[in-house]
């Protein structure tokens, strides 16, 4: 028996108990509401989902083609969009999770209004924002089930059983569209403690994966932007427990850590990392600084210094007091970063590049799979990368390597719309249609995600609209850009009312009220022109 039809008997009976009081009240009425409130709290939602990342990491490790992919979403009402759209056109959230980007929390969802990515939005947003994602999948939920109940009565009605049987199926083996949300905690903002508290709120409100990142917490800087400060292992560590236990206190075992490391665009550390004896991990990172050998004569005042094997070496130190690495460190810094993690707490690693290229981003974890065997990686294919130019010049070099003739081409100019249809252009695109499998395959990514794509579609489409509108086009531009694309590709949003609750309250009226209940959705409703 399903749970649905468990509901409606539990009912029946408690209904019984309480005798001629509780006259008014329908089971599957009940059962019905149930149905539509799956989830009672985050905590419920954070389990519910850490069981689904961790059954796709196992199955990843056994079978590299089925990797997860999310997209960025700053509001609810996308992340819910997004959902609605896999399952109608894919037929399953399998695999598919949201992505809560720090970046447009800062941009977008900021009571000081858009900021940079700097930690310097209020940390309470990003779990306010992971709440407002669910209850908008949570009301996808409610609103498909309610489409699903309407249909079950019709087909009552109409005595067709067979279509009865059809939908109670559907019912009875509802997909949900809550999925799991890899969640950006920055650089922990603020201490270990002020990590840990925000990580409990983040997992109260349903993360079940939580992304830190390796920056100085007060320096902090977008991924993809320059002057980024990293931390000593010690410090990054001591987060990623602070992480750990928020999640072990709340009773999510199997909470997800993602290691991010920054230090390939990193080249400056805020201090000296604690060493007590050669090798130690202190002491692997220091050996990563640009130093001059001196002698003890050459002291300045207030200098600082290392000493190793017998040498006294004198770290590049900045007016700002930051001291410089050496440059083309970058690439071992991250290795070491890697597998520092995954040996203390971490479950899955980001390495953030300065370009989209598989055969790079595999050299690093190939060295990290020499001591961690299933290293993985979650993996930003970020906005922030020119993908068309990118790719266009990495086969414009494989050609040259090969030796074929590219006079044709200029390499600098490789973005222009002169050589879209060109060969080259067309070997490039489909290097990006397949970067994702390629990346899967080759390097370890377990999960793909674009940080910030709703930032930009927001922005595109609106320009769209806007060009037309405001000028000659007027309702035209709506209409044929917008309400006629939504009919035709059958986008749930052109029935806004629906969308937004009133079908449900309708139904809600009913059920409290009976045949006495005010409906909103009678033969007057416009959104009946929809069909």
């Amino acid at each position: 028996m399903s749970a649905y039809q468990n509901d409606i008997k539990a009912v029946a009976a408690l209904k019984e108990s309480f005798g001629s009081s509780w006259s008014a009240i329908d089971p599957e009425s009940v059962a019905r509401m149930r149905a539509q409130n799956r989830f009672k709290t985050g905590l419920e939602i954070a389990q519910y989902t850490a069981d689904i990342m961790r059954k796709d990491m196992v199955e990843y490790d056994a079978d590299s083609s089925v990797y997860t992919q999310s997209l960025g979403c700053w509001h609810g009402f996308i992340g819910q969009q997004k959902l609605i759209s896999i399952k109608k056109h894919l037929k399953t959230t399998n695999k598919r999770y949201l992505y809560l980007s720090g970046w447009m929390v800062a941009a977008l969802r900021s009571e000081f209004g858009p900021l940079p990515d700097q930690s310097m939005h209020e940390k309470t947003s990003v779990a306010a924002l992971i709440e407002e994602l669910y209850t908008f999948l949570r009301q996808a939920d409610s609103r498909e089930l309610d489409l699903l109940f309407t249909a079950l009565d019709d087909a009552r009605e109409a005595g067709d059983k067979a279509k009865a049987a059809e939908i109670q199926n559907q019912i009875d083996n509802y997909e949900t569209h809550v999925v799991p949300i890899i969640a950006d905690i920055d650089a922990g903002f603020g201490n270990p403690e002020a990590t840990y508290l925000l990580a409990k709120k983040m997992i109260e409100a349903g993360a079940c994966c939580i992304q830190i990142e390796n920056q100085v917490s007060d320096e902090k800087q977008c991924g993809h932007q320059d002057g980024k400060v990293t931390v000593p292992h010690a410090d990054f560590i001591a987060k990623i427990n602070a992480v750990r236990y928020a999640f072990l206190e709340l009773g999510i075992d199997n909470g997800v850590i993602v290691a991010r490391t920054d230090s390939l665009g990193a080249g400056l550390t805020k201090q000296i990392a604690v060493t007590n004896k050669p090798g130690d991990l202190g002491d692997q990172y220091n050996s990563f600084l640009d130093c001059e050998e001196i002698s003890e004569a050459e002291l300045g005042n207030g200098d600082v210094v290392i000493k190793r094997e017998g040498k006294l070496l004198r770290p590049k130190r900045l007016p700002s007091n930051l001291f410089q690495f050496r440059k083309g460190t970058g690439e071992a810094r991250c290795v070491l970063d890697s597998i520092t993690s995954l040996q203390n707490g971490a479950d899955l690693l980001w390495i953030e590049t300065e370009k989209p290229h598989v055969g790079q981003i595999a050299a690093m974890v190939n060295e990290v799979r020499k001591t961690i065997p299933n290293a993985k990686l979650v993996y930003n294919n970020s906005p922030s990368f020119n993908w068309t130019l990118n790719f266009r010049q990495q086969v414009f070099d494989a050609m040259v390597a090969e030796g074929k003739d590219v006079s044709a081409y200029d390499r600098a100019n490789l973005m222009s719309i002169d050589y879209d249809e060109t060969e080259l252009a067309q070997l490039a695109d489909e290097k990006i249609r397949t970067f994702q499998r390629d990346g899967s395959a080759e390097a370890g990514i377990f999960h793909h995600l674009i940080t910030l794509p709703t930032y930009h579609t927001a922005a595109l489409s609106t320009d769209n609209l806007a060009k037309g509108y405001f000028a000659d086009q007027g309702m035209l531009a709506y209409v044929k850009g917008v309400q006629r694309q939504e009919i035709r590709q059958g986008i749930a949003c052109v029935k806004h009312q629906n969308m937004a609750g009133s079908d449900i309250g309708d139904n809600h009226k009913e059920y409290f009220a009976g045949e006495a209940a005010l409906k909103a959705g009678g033969k007057d409703n416009t959104m009946n022109q929809f069909g």
